[in-house]
């Protein structure tokens, strides 16, 4: 039984944890290298992650710089960062990329909210799905005679505790961010 509960907190936690990284993905006032870290270069035909043809860093809040190590690597860098959705302009200077990060309107923040509500709510449903499966599997000890009935209860007001907490969790996390990006 004891297994069952190490199961569901450790697959719960990977819902969190996949939010956290959904969060680090949306675009704050802030310059953050995250922000270009899936971006997918066509470098020479094939697909390519850009953080593994240049180096992405931060000189200040407001911008990002990239300097890819091959120099045939501008345009189509460049490409992908303008056809990504992120509403981010290049400009190359042939030595190095810059991205001004430009402030978010008020409409655009509210934009931002809502989607890291979505992902919150994806989270939730995620961690819920736990829940369902640990159920079940404690219902099928119970029916193979592994654990008692009172085990079994036992076992979901347990599995029921652990839901509760990671959903408080994910709530604190969705609070957080929203205060991140509705900050001017």
């Amino acid at each position: 039984m004891q297994s069952v509960m190490d199961d569901a907190k450790t697959r719960m936690k990977k819902a969190l944890s996949a939010l956290d990284k959904e969060f680090s993905k949306l675009r704050t006032g802030r310059a953050s290298t995250s922000l270009v870290d899936d971006i997918l270069v066509d470098y020479y035909g094939t697909p390519t992650p850009l953080k593994q043809i240049a180096s992405v860093a931060i000189p200040d809040s407001r911008s990002i710089t990239i300097q890819p190590w091959d120099r045939g690597a501008f345009g189509p860098i460049e490409k992908a960062i303008i056809t990504s959705d992120l509403g981010l302009n290049p400009v190359n200077d042939g030595k190095l990329m810059r991205i001004a990060i430009p402030p978010l309107t008020e409409d655009r923040r509210k934009e931002l909210v809502k989607v890291a509500k979505k992902y919150t709510e994806d989270c939730k449903v995620a961690i819920r799905n736990v829940r369902r499966d640990s159920n079940d599997t404690l219902k099928k000890m119970e029916k193979d005679k592994d654990i008692s009935e009172d085990d079994q209860r036992r076992g979901q007001d347990e599995v029921q505790k652990i839901t509760n907490q990671m959903v408080e969790q994910s709530d604190k996390q969705f609070k957080a961010k929203e205060a991140e990006i509705m900050e001017i």
